[in-house]
């Protein structure tokens, strides 16, 4: 930066307005954390109940290969369902997200699984019960996690941002302002000594 105090106008200017954007990235920042800290405790209670629920189901799954066999499983699962979900996109502080508006049901009866009566065991049933349960589970939570990460990364990012400012950009300009003022102050003292022996010679 070249010694003028236009410069030096310049650069007051932009400290000022990265002070401002300073403070405002802190503000989104905090209301990130409150954002997260909202939905962080039921996403966690979800992850728990998911991890239960994955833990019966794959007891009750190995059980029934055990019984069963995977080709006997197979069977009993054929034929293979879709499920399709209504999705729609959302927008969290910038940054892209989804957002599931409509599931259909995954819990099925024995009936509609269109497995004949007697042909699957205890295991294989329960499995089903238990896996289209886990499923269903998944999907509930889904959003919810997706809103979470979304939240987690807009909330690295932010805090990059305002360390930038802070640590980097801040200090660079305060610096230049001070070495440009010194420059200045400088120039301006030997100006005046050099005015003030330009009198001097004169009074001779």
């Amino acid at each position: 930066m070249a010694a003028t105090r236009l410069n030096l106008v310049r650069a007051r200017r932009r400290l000022e307005r990265v002070r401002r954007g300073t403070n405002l990235l802190r503000r989104k920042r905090e209301a990130l954390v409150s954002d997260l800290f909202r939905i962080a405790r039921p996403a966690v209670d979800a992850r728990e109940a998911i991890d239960r629920q994955a833990a019966t189901a794959y007891r009750w799954l190995l059980e029934a290969l055990a019984l069963d066999g995977g080709e006997g499983l197979a069977a009993y699962g054929w034929p293979a369902r879709e499920l399709a979900v209504e999705l729609q996109a959302a927008q969290v502080w910038g940054l892209s997200a989804t957002e599931i508006l409509e599931r259909p049901p995954v819990k099925r009866s024995v009936a509609a699984r269109g497995t004949p009566p007697g042909s699957a065991g205890l295991a294989a049933v329960a499995a089903a019960d238990e896996m289209e349960t886990l499923v269903d589970m998944l999907l509930a939570a889904a959003s919810a996690e997706l809103l979470l990460q979304r939240l987690g990364e807009a909330l690295v990012q932010t805090s990059r941002q305002v360390n930038t400012l802070e640590q980097r950009v801040t200090p660079n300009l305060e610096g230049a302002m001070r070495s440009v003022a010194s420059a200045l102050d400088e120039r301006e003292r030997e100006g005046r000594v050099r005015l003030q022996l330009l009198k001097a010679r004169r009074r001779r």
